[in-house]
C-alpha cells in the first residue's frame, strides 16, 4: 500500500507541478461554480490529484501483484496524465464562453500564418532582416517556428498558453514604446536616443549590429573567468552595452553620427539587460550559476535581435535552454556536486555559445538536447538513490513505529510493579526485540503476535511471589512451556546460543527460588516507570531487521526504557504549538513531493533539497540532494520553525524566462507611471 500510495502521489504532484498555471485558472472557476466556496487541487474533481485516487481505487479491484500495478500507474502516468493539457484548456475554454471569470484570460486576435519565408528565424516573408529588426512583432509573429523535428526537444504549448505569451511580450513592448514618448533620458546618447528635430537620421543595418555583436561576444569569451567556481560578476548595463555597440559600429565603418539604433533593436537590448538583471538578482540560483549564466547576455541579445520570437514563444529553443539550465541550477550546490561534473556541463554550455553562436540559432536547440541528454543520464541514477532513500526512510518509520508498539505492551505489563532483574531483562529486551521482528513480519493481530504477548503474560505472572501450593504447581508446568517458547523467539531475533543457556540458566535459578517457599524474594527493589505516549525514538540505521533484532551491549538503556522516559506533552505545550501555527506552519504543511527549499545552515553553509517523500505515519518530510541522497528529514513544526528564522527558504519552481517576464512587466509598470507623474502601487518584493 505504501509503494503504490507513493507512486500515485508522485504521479498528482509532478501533472500539479507541470499544470500549475492551468489548474489556477480552473479552480477559480470552479469556485465559481460551487457558490464561492474554494475549489483548490485537493478537492477539484477533475484535478490530478483526484483522477489519480479514482484510478487507484479502480485498481484495487485487480488481484495482481505490486509490479503490474506499479507498470499500469506508469502507463497511466504517460498516456492518460501527460494529455490533460488539452483537457485543463477544453475546459477553461468552455467555462470562458459560458460567462465564468472569462477575464482571467485575454483575448489576442491572431493573423492567419502566412507561408514561405524563414520560419527557422521567425521572419515574416518577403521582410529583409533590416526591416524584421524594426517591425513590430504582430507582423513578425505570422510565421510560426518550425516545428520539433521527429522526436524533436521541445513541444508545443497549448493555443490559450501561447496567446498569453503574445499577449505579455505586447504587453512588454508597449510599456517599453511609452517610454520613448517621454523623451530619451538624460544623458543618453544620439546614437540611440530619439530623432533630433531636422536632423536626419538612419537605423543601423541588423547585420552590422549582428556582426559588432559577435565582436562583444568574442571579448566576453577572452573574459570567461578559467577558475571552476566564479562567486560574483558585475552586471553589464543595457545603456553600456548600446555605447559598445555603437563605437563597435563606428569603429566597422557601419555608420556614423546621422546613423541611430532603431527603436525596436534599443527596446530588444533593454528588455534582454533586465532579463539578465532579474537573473543576478534571481533567489532561486546558487549565486555561481548565476555567474555563469550572466555571461550569456550577449549572445541572448543577437539572439533577439535575430529572432524576435524569443520573447514570444515559450516554445522557443533558446528561451527553453535558459529555462534548463536555471532548472538543473536550482539543485545544484557544492555538496551535491563534488567531483564538479554538472558544473562542468554548465561551463561548457556558456562556453560553446560564446565560442560558436555566430547567426546559426540551431546552435540551441543543439545545445538543448545535449543538456537534456546530460540531465536525462544523472537523473536516472538520482531515481534509483532516491528510492533507497525512501525505502531506508520507510524502514525506519516502520521500526519506530512497532518499536513503540511493543514498548507499550511491556510497560503495560510491568509498570509500577517489582520485578526480579532476569525477567525484567527478558522483557525489556531481547523479548521486546521478538514483538518487535513479529510485527514487522506478521503484524499486529497476527497469531504470532497473540502468542508473543501470552509468553510475556507468562512471564510477568512467573515473576510474582507463589504463596500457595496451587501456584507453584501451575509454575513447575509452566517451566518447560516457558523455556521451549523463549528458545524459538530468541532464535528468531538471532539471539546467541550461548546467551540463551545464560539466560536460561539464570530463569532456571529465580524459578527454584520461586519454588522453594523458605528461600528469600528476589527482586528488582526499583519499580518500573509506567508508560507514557512520546513523539517516538530515533530509528536505528540501517537495515530493519537488524536493527530490531541486534541484541542490546552492555550497559546500553533498552528502546523500552528510553521510551518509558519521554513525557507526554502537556495541555501548555500543545497550547504552545497551536499559537506558532501561522503562515510559515501553513506553507510547510501545504508543501508538495518535488517542491525544492534551500537550507542555510549556522556555519554559512548552504544546501538545497527537494521534498522527496511524507511519512503517511508520522508526516515527517525527507528531505533528498539532486543526487537522490538524504540531507535531512523534518517534522512539520520543525520545517515551519527554520521558515521562520530565515534557515530555510522555498524556491520557486517556475520557469525562469517566464518568472523574469512577470518581474519585467511590473518594474516597467512602475517605471512608466513614475515617469509620467502618477501614483503606483510599490512593486511586489516576491514578483521582484
Amino acid at each position: 500500500e505504501l509503494e503504490e500510495s507513493l507512486a500515485v502521489s508522485a504521479m498528482a504532484g509532478k501533472a500539479e507541478n507541470r499544470l500549475g498555471r492551468h489548474l489556477y485558472a480552473l479552480d477559480q472557476r470552479m469556485s465559481v461554480l460551487a457558490g464561492g466556496n474554494k475549489v483548490d487541487d485537493d478537492n477539484n474533481p477533475i484535478a490530478p490529484k483526484s483522477l489519480c485516487k479514482a484510478f487507484q481505487t479502480t485498481l484495487s479491484e485487480l488481484e495482481v501483484d505490486l509490479h503490474v500495478k506499479l507498470l499500469v500507474l506508469k502507463l497511466y502516468d504517460k498516456h492518460v496524465m501527460g494529455g490533460l493539457d488539452g483537457l485543463y484548456d477544453e475546459v477553461n475554454q468552455l467555462l470562458i464562453q459560458a460567462g465564468v471569470l472569462p477575464q482571467l484570460r485575454h483575448q489576442v486576435a491572431l493573423r492567419r500564418p502566412s507561408t514561405g519565408g524563414n520560419p527557422g528565424m521567425g521572419v515574416a516573408p518577403g521582410m529583409s532582416p533590416e526591416q524584421t529588426a524594426g517591425a513590430d512583432f504582430e507582423q513578425v509573429q505570422q510565421v510560426p517556428m518550425a516545428p520539433p523535428a521527429p522526436g524533436g526537444y521541445y513541444a508545443h504549448p497549448s493555443a490559450a498558453e501561447a496567446e498569453l505569451q503574445v499577449e505579455l511580450y505586447n504587453t512588454v513592448r508597449s510599456l517599453l514604446a511609452s517610454r520613448h514618448s517621454m523623451g530619451a533620458p538624460t544623458g543618453m546618447p544620439q546614437a540611440y536616443g530619439p530623432p533630433q528635430p531636422g536632423v536626419p537620421m538612419q537605423s543601423f543595418a541588423t547585420n552590422d549590429l549582428v556582426n559588432a555583436l559577435s565582436i562583444l561576444q568574442g571579448q566576453a569569451m577572452s573574459m570567461l573567468p578559467q577558475q571552476q567556481y566564479v562567486h560574483a560578476v558585475p552586471m553589464v548595463q543595457a545603456t553600456q552595452i548600446k555605447d559598445d555597440l555603437v563605437g563597435q559600429l563606428y569603429r566597422l565603418g557601419s555608420g556614423d553620427e546621422k546613423h541611430r539604433m532603431a527603436a525596436a533593436d534599443e527596446d530588444t537590448i533593454d528588455l534582454v539587460g533586465m532579463l539578465f538583471e532579474f537573473i543576478l538578482q534571481d533567489r532561486n540560483l546558487p549565486t555561481q550559476i548565476q555567474a555563469l549564466l550572466a555571461r550569456l547576455q550577449i549572445p541572448y541579445l543577437k539572439c533577439a535581435i535575430l529572432d524576435k520570437a524569443l520573447f514570444a514563444k515559450k516554445e522557443h529553443p533558446a528561451r527553453q535552454l535558459l529555462d534548463e539550465l536555471a532548472k538543473a541550477g536550482l539543485a545544484w550546490s557544492d555538496e551535491s556536486d563534488k567531483d564538479g561534473r554538472f558544473f562542468e556541463k554548465f561551463k561548457s554550455v556558456v562556453e560553446t555559445l560564446l565560442k560558436e553562436f555566430d547567426d546559426d540559432i540551431g546552435i540551441f536547440e543543439r545545445q538543448l538536447k545535449e543538456l537534456r541528454e546530460f540531465v536525462s543520464s544523472t537523473k536516472k541514477r538520482a531515481e534509483v538513490a532516491e528510492l533507497r532513500a525512501a525505502e531506508a526512510a520507510r524502514g525506519r518509520e516502520r521500526l519506530q513505529g512497532a518499536r513503540k508498539t511493543a514498548a507499550r505492551e511491556i510497560l503495560s505489563r510491568i509498570e509500577g510493579k517489582k520485578m526480579p532483574e532476569v525477567i525484567r531483562h527478558i522483557l525489556t529486551r531481547p523479548w521486546a526485540n521478538v514483538l518487535v521482528l513479529t510485527i514487522l513480519r506478521q503484524g499486529e493481530g497476527s497469531h504470532p503476535w497473540k502468542t508473543s504477548l501470552r509468553v510475556a503474560d507468562e512471564l510477568v505472572w512467573a515473576a510474582q511471589p507463589k504463596d500457595t501450593d496451587s501456584d507453584r504447581s501451575r509454575l513447575r508446568a509452566l517451566i518447560p512451556e516457558l523455556e521451549k517458547a523463549l528458545r524459538q523467539g530468541l532464535a528468531m531475533v538471532a539471539y546467541h546460543d550461548n546467551d540463551v543457556r545464560q539466560l536460561l540458566s539464570d530463569l532456571g535459578t529465580f524459578y527454584e527460588q520461586q519454588l522453594d517457599p523458605s528461600a528469600p524474594e528476589i527482586i528488582d527493589e526499583t519499580p518500573v516507570p509506567a508508560a507514557e505516549a512520546g513523539t517516538g525514538v530515533e530509528a536505528a540505521d540501517g537495515e530493519v531487521k537488524a536493527a530490531a533484532t541486534a541484541p542490546a551491549a552492555a550497559g546500553e538503556e533498552s528502546f523500552v526504557d528510553e521510551i518509558a522516559r519521554q513525557p507526554e506533552p502537556t495541555a501548555e505545550e500543545l497550547d504552545a504549538e497551536a499559537e506558532v501555527a501561522d503562515e510559515h506552519y501553513e506553507i510547510a504543511r501545504g508543501m508538495k513531493v518535488g517542491t525544492w527549499i534551500e537550507f542555510r545552515h549556522l556555519e554559512g553553509r548552504a544546501e538545497r533539497a527537494k521534498l522527496s517523500w511524507i511519512s503517511p505515519i508520522s508526516s515527517k518530510y525527507l528531505f533528498v540532494n539532486r543526487k537522490g541522497l538524504k540531507v535531512a528529514d523534518k517534522t512539520v513544526w520543525a520545517l515551519a520553525t527554520e521558515l521562520r528564522h530565515g534557515r530555510a527558504l522555498l524556491l520557486e519552481d517556475v520557469p525562469l524566462f517566464d518568472r523574469a517576464l512577470d518581474a519585467i512587466v511590473e518594474r516597467l509598470k512602475n517605471t512608466v507611471s513614475h515617469e509620467s507623474g502618477e501614483s503606483s502601487p510599490a512593486p511586489d518584493p516576491v514578483s521582484e
